[in-house]
């Protein structure tokens, strides 16, 4: 406040408090506008986020859904030609092991599940495999003879793919009839065991293997001790004694039919030549084949999380084979 010469009331600004209110007021301004766009912007991301979550999801639910209608249909289609007399596929494939795919309880299942079905008239055992376990090719071949005398009006061929060797040969010989690609290789009826030696090396590096057994020949396949001549020699009457074995099933499947030559079907080790699709129509006479094989672990596990239809279409199991 001042006041004039003629002595009148002047009103009027200090200059401090012109320029403080003005200034306060625009910075309170400024935080606000910067408050409200990262607001805005936060908003803004959470909604775009959303919007990706959502459409992952859909995706997934869309690629789900398109698996499971096939499923369905594929199982559907699979349900109604079990109705009909056909045939049942059972595979074979890797090596043969407890631990694998193709282990005995695995193989066994889809074998007696094939002949539960009263419409299953024959049987195509698809086999590509190495070997692998002759307990475990035991156990089938066994199984397969069970089957043939309870079933003595189905036949069960064996059809071989790129391999059907040692343990796998041994499980084909149980079967009716053996047939294979011109270029699979059939046979190998030997049996082996490996192992490795470090005697040498534990000798260079001064250590000194020490053994404690009971039983003469319970440290034999010890690779850090010397290989005792007898031992060796109680190794060969072992391998010798399942060769034999070996040798007696394949005598008993193939009977007269081995003889003379240099290729499986000259040997008698094969019946024919021939794919899976030729002997369901040629030989065994069928329009339609379904897949018994159980699925694996693997499948079998998708198929606890998306149902058992969506399992089988994964690994193959149930799938009908049109000719």
């Amino acid at each position: 406040m001042g006041v004039d010469s003629a002595g009148g009331a002047v009103t009027g600004y200090d200059m401090k408090d012109s320029q403080s209110t003005p200034t306060s007021t625009s910075g309170e301004t400024l935080a606000l506008d910067a408050l409200s766009k990262i607001t805005t912007q936060l908003v803004a991301e959470q909604r775009r986020g959303r919007r990706w979550s959502v459409f992952f999801k859909s995706l997934l639910a869309l690629y789900a859904g398109a698996i499971l209608v096939l499923s369905v249909a594929s199982a559907w289609d699979s349900l109604w030609a079990m109705q009909v007399p056909h045939a049942a596929l059972v595979r074979i494939a890797g090596a043969i092991d407890a631990n694998a795919d193709a282990s005995a309880e695995r193989v066994i299942n889809g074998l007696r599940s094939a002949f539960d079905n009263e419409k299953v008239k024959a049987l195509v055992l698809e086999i590509d495999s190495p070997g692998g376990s002759p307990v475990q090719a035991e156990m089938i071949h066994r199984e397969i003879r069970r089957l043939k005398a309870h079933n003595p009006e189905h036949r069960i061929v064996a059809v071989i793919n790129d391999t059907g060797a040692s343990a796998a040969y041994y499980i084909a010989v149980a079967t009716d009839a053996i047939y294979a690609n011109r270029a699979s290789l059939v046979g190998s009826i030997g049996v082996r065991m490996d192992s490795f030696g470090f005697t040498d090396a534990m000798k260079r590096l001064g250590v000194e293997r020490r053994l404690y057994v009971a039983g003469d020949h319970k440290g034999a396949l010890d690779m850090f001790n010397p290989v005792r001549n007898e031992e060796a020699a109680h190794i060969r009457d072992t391998l010798a004694d399942v060769h034999a074995q070996f040798i007696a099933a394949v005598r008993k499947g193939r009977g007269e039919r081995l003889k003379g030559g240099e290729e499986a079907l000259a040997l008698g080790l094969v019946d024919g030549i021939g794919d899976r699709r030729y002997v369901l129509r040629e030989v065994l006479g069928m329009e339609t084949g379904i897949d018994y094989t159980p699925p694996p672990d693997w499948a079998g596990g998708i198929g606890k999380w998306l149902g058992g239809a969506v399992s089988r279409a994964l690994s193959g199991a149930g799938r009908t084979i049109r000719l």
